[in-house]
């Protein structure tokens, strides 16, 4: 008897850390978010390119022109690690800084830092 209380308690605290777990990570291609403002003065989760990668491609680096974007995302990707990393565009089908048209976002740490919010 006391096998079976010990099996049905291990299999109900499996059935929950994995609940806990896909309600973390339930974002889907073509969820709609909008860029917040980020902490410091540079985006840290969002991977934007870098000022001079942005100048060779004929785009202004202005960081402060992505602000209040709204965005999609395009696609989903679990790591290995177990975080998601998930590809951006812009809703109205322009370019971020005038010359990338997709970035990737570490989607979990961005919402917490608030670089990503849902609209």
């Amino acid at each position: 008897m006391i096998k079976y209380a010990i099996t049905l308690l291990f299999s109900l605290s499996t059935l929950m850390a994995q609940n806990i777990d896909q309600t973390s990570k339930n974002v889907q291609v073509g969820d709609v978010f909008e860029i917040g403002k980020p902490e410091a003065n540079k985006y840290k989760h969002i991977n934007f390119p870098r000022a001079n990668f942005i100048i060779k491609r004929g785009g202004i680096a202005n960081y402060k022109s992505v602000e209040k974007n709204t965005v999609v995302v395009t696609s989903v990707k679990e790591k290995k690690d177990g975080s998601t990393e998930v590809k951006i565009k812009r809703k109205d089908g322009g370019r971020f800084f005038g010359s990338h048209t997709v970035v990737s976002v570490d989607f979990d740490e961005a919402l917490q830092a608030g670089e990503l919010q849902e609209k």
